[in-house]
């Protein structure tokens, strides 16, 4: 897992440690000085803690005009021990909202595991956005992570959303086309 590494290819257009609205603003990060586990495997250093034990993340971008954040995912997203939800909703999203961000695409593709809870926190966070006329997703999850997600009924909250090359798209237009996906599907 420590040669996993959170998609750079945008660090021109956007870097969360620079931005003074984001959660991780002034953040430093070592190349060399792996730190971060999850469980007995060492992570990648350029992952952030948001104070989950077993779920990493790294904001990719948080555009403030068009109101959306890309944030990927590493780890194990576990709400029964850990309430995963309610560490990332409160300490991460929250901040976001606040400065009007109201759609999220969270790129899952490397969540590999996954334990529910209660949903309370799901459905908070979906009213919220809703109300924004926002909107969550959750890009590239694995089958076998969707189906316990499925299972919870959590995707009545979040959409699962499959879009395998991802990273040939700019920000921007990964955007556009799932909101306009998501726009069509609603009216």
């Amino acid at each position: 897992m420590h040669d996993i590494e959170p998609f750079y290819n945008w660090r021109h257009i956007y870097t969360s440690e620079e931005d003074e609205l984001s959660p991780f603003y002034g953040r430093t990060y070592s190349e060399f000085e792996f730190t971060q586990t999850i469980y007995n495997y060492y992570i990648h250093p350029q992952w952030d803690d948001f104070g989950s034990r077993t779920l990493y993340m790294k904001v990719l971008i948080a555009d403030y005009t068009e109101k959306y954040a890309i944030i990927e995912l590493i780890g194990e997203w576990n709400d029964a021990i850990e309430n995963d939800i309610m560490t990332l909703k409160r300490d991460v999203i929250e901040k976001f909202e606040y400065e009007g961000i109201y759609k999220f695409i969270l790129i899952a593709e490397n969540v590999l595991n996954f334990h529910s809870s209660d949903k309370e926190y799901y459905e908070e966070w979906y009213d919220e956005v809703a109300e924004e006329n926002g909107w969550i997703v959750m890009l590239n999850m694995p089958e076998a992570t969707q189906h316990d997600f499925k299972k919870a009924k959590l995707n009545r909250y979040i959409e699962l959303y499959d879009l395998p090359d991802w990273r040939t798209y700019k920000p921007f237009h990964l955007f556009r086309k799932i909101d306009n996906e998501l726009m069509a599907r609603l009216s």
